[in-house]
């Protein structure tokens, strides 16, 4: 299986002439195409640092990044834009719309930055709406739908550009119950059916529950990686 994503020892340290916080501590990650992955912990584990590391909107002090097969972790600012604007969806937990631009215009903004076709942009931008449910509502500016249409836009728009993997850090925590799950349902529909690779730095257990693999960050460290497979395995042995 292809691995869209590979960190080596990464270490990130703040303030190390003062008095160093150590936020993460020697992490080595694969992450293979089409996993549903959850990465989780306490407050202040790391995990919202280890998802901005992996997609190079943070630099570690220490240790490698590859994306796709390529070495980011060195690369200039202005190649990083590109490469993420290439390679990298991001869904927030702001939704981070663009307040003057209706949904269709924000989720086809990343592609005109791309020069994208028109006729390809509007294609993509209608398979997108109806992907996440919202042709009715491509019209509509951001302070005129709710808090899940509003991320269903933000999904769609960090797809828009047909990226490696999502990176989506905490995305339900401004979002109610009901849209918070249908808003997972959407993403990991789209995991299943077009095998688009899904990473989540969360704490809701909707996210976790729906995961085929689960990161356990404490204090910077790895401290378990569960797979959907061994955690039926182990259910499955009999009791000795």
């Amino acid at each position: 299986m292809k691995k869209v994503i590979v960190t080596v020892d990464i270490n990130k340290v703040y303030n190390p002439k003062t008095i160093p916080v150590y936020a993460l501590r020697h992490i080595d990650l694969e992450i293979e195409a089409g996993e549903f992955t959850a990465i989780v912990g306490p407050s202040g584990s790391g995990k919202t640092t280890l998802l901005n590391i992996i997609g190079g909107l943070d630099r570690p002090t220490e240790g490698k990044v590859w994306v796709d097969g390529e070495e980011i972790t060195d690369l200039n600012e202005s190649k990083l834009i590109e490469f993420r604007k290439n390679k990298i969806g991001f869904v927030f937990q702001a939704y981070n719309l663009i307040p003057v631009l209706t949904a269709r215009e924000n989720i086809e903004f990343v592609m005109l930055l791309q020069n994208r076709p028109k006729e390809e942009r509007n294609r993509r931008v209608q398979e997108l709406l109806k992907a996440v449910g919202l042709e009715d509502k491509q019209d509509n500016r951001p302070a005129q739908l709710s808090g899940g249409q509003q991320q269903r836009v933000a999904v769609a728009r960090a797809l828009a550009p047909s990226p490696s993997f999502i990176l989506a850090d905490e995305p339900t925590a401004n979002l109610d119950s009901k849209s918070a799950s249908n808003l997972l349902d959407i993403m990991l529909k789209m995991n299943l059916e077009e095998g688009i690779t899904f990473v989540f730095s969360t704490h809701d257990q909707r996210v976790i529950d729906r995961a085929r693999r689960v990161i356990t960050l404490v204090d910077g460290l790895v401290a378990s990686d569960v797979r959907a497979e061994d955690i039926q395995i182990t259910e499955n042995q009999p009791n000795t």
